[in-house]
């Protein structure tokens, strides 16, 4: 089954394929019993605001869910599709949007639309998978920088420009602007000023910092203030939208050019009206209330300060994702997050090797706007008790039981 299902016997439905039921909140139920959860991306809370399940209910039923039928080229282009995609593109400061019917889809068919067997692609060693399995498809050289190294970049951008002058084509290096296992922010701006020495073109998956990083939200090319350094500028709906889909920001010219040639749109069905109508009120709710972001970061910044107060490690995270590092081995891990949600009631994912070194544990928090801070107090005073059960040694042979 490969490295992820190979303990299915007895992690499916529990550490992998769990099932979290009720309405989506910061409270659910867990195998019948009541958990705080700090595993959705639902940064802003939209995923049940009033307004956008008003607007997601009329719109289902004024279209039905199979509206419109085909794909966007053929025959399902649709005015609200085209309304969503200007409105984007104005909010993260570029000329033109096209929207994606799923983000991961979109990042792969991204990248093979932007570079031939000429091109060569520069990208972070820690990319999400979306971009690795995109440069799978990229039958020309690529060259991996040390994570957010900036003299490593530089260092691999030398070799691809000693590369493309034999073949005639284009560097494309790609960074993400946070990091969703760190909560590290892409290094964007420094990035950008190696255009000073070098030709290529940056390709940005924002898929975390849009919707909560930046003074208006517009993401982490707006918060680091290098809007038009960013040449392709991609976001998800399944954060901070609480939806579906993404999309892909640009000039008029490029943005033009993914409309032909991103194959994972042209083969595919476009994204269903209700979806499209509903992000049209998510976006609104995003732009206009700024309160959203800030209770946000509000909790996130108190979480993550009595976190530190107490003596955790959270690496480098200098945005709303909050990593929580331990020492402890792969049972040690295990126990101790059964120990959380049975005992505690408190569910969050946890990442071990190999996505982590050998003897680190990370349980991995995600804050939203729809937490609160008696949330956070609960967590904090939990975490300080697993903690001290890992230091002594009860997690080697601690048997959690689950009812």
């Amino acid at each position: 089954m490969g490295p992820i299902g190979e303990h299915y016997e007895w992690s499916h439905g529990y550490f992998s394929f769990p099932k979290l039921e009720g309405e989506i909140a910061p409270h659910m139920n867990f195998r019948g019993k009541e958990h705080l959860v700090w595993s959705l991306n639902n940064y802003l809370g939209l995923a049940n605001h009033p307004e956008v399940r008003k607007a997601d209910e009329q719109a289902a039923a004024d279209f039905g869910m199979a509206y419109p039928m085909g794909a966007r080229m053929m025959s399902g282009n649709s005015k609200y599709h085209e309304q969503l995609e200007q409105e984007l593109a104005a909010f993260v400061g570029k000329e033109d949007a096209f929207v994606l019917n799923y983000g991961y889809q979109g990042m792969v068919s991204v990248i093979d639309a932007l570079v031939d067997r000429n091109d060569v692609v520069v990208y972070d060693g820690e990319s999400h998978a979306c971009i690795i399995d995109g440069l799978r498809l990229h039958i020309g050289k690529r060259f991996v920088y040390k994570h957010n190294n900036i003299e490593d970049c530089k260092k691999q951008l030398e070799r691809a420009t000693r590369l493309v002058e034999q073949t005639g084509g284009g560097i494309l290096v790609i960074t993400e602007g946070v990091f969703g296992m760190s909560g590290a922010q892409g290094k964007l701006k420094e990035i950008i000023e190696l255009k000073r020495n070098f030709n290529f073109r940056l390709l940005v998956d924002d898929a975390h910092g849009f919707g909560t990083m930046g003074p208006t939200g517009a993401g982490t090319h707006e918060a680091q203030n290098c809007i038009d350094g960013v040449d392709v500028y991609f976001g998800t709906f399944a954060k901070s939208m609480a939806g579906i889909g993404g999309f892909v920001a640009s000039t008029e010219a490029l943005t033009k050019y993914f409309r032909y040639n991103l194959r994972s749109q042209t083969y595919a069905k476009a994204l269903p009206m209700p979806m499209v109508i509903g992000l049209l009120k998510r976006l609104e709710l995003l732009k206009n209330n700024p309160e959203l972001r800030e209770k946000l970061w509000t909790i996130a910044t108190t979480l993550q300060k009595g976190l530190r107060e107490r003596g955790f490690d959270l690496g480098v995270t200098d945005t709303v994702v909050t990593p929580v590092f331990l020492k402890g081995e792969l049972l040690e891990a295990t126990a101790l997050t059964m120990d959380l949600r049975e005992n505690y009631g408190i569910f969050c994912s946890i990442v071990v090797y190999p996505v982590i070194p050998k003897g680190m544990i990370e349980l991995r928090l995600i804050p939203t706007a729809a937490h609160s801070i008696e949330d956070v107090e609960r967590t904090l005073d939990a975490f300080s008790e697993v903690s001290e059960k890992l230091q002594s040694g009860y997690y080697k042979e601690a048997k959690i039981p689950v009812t």
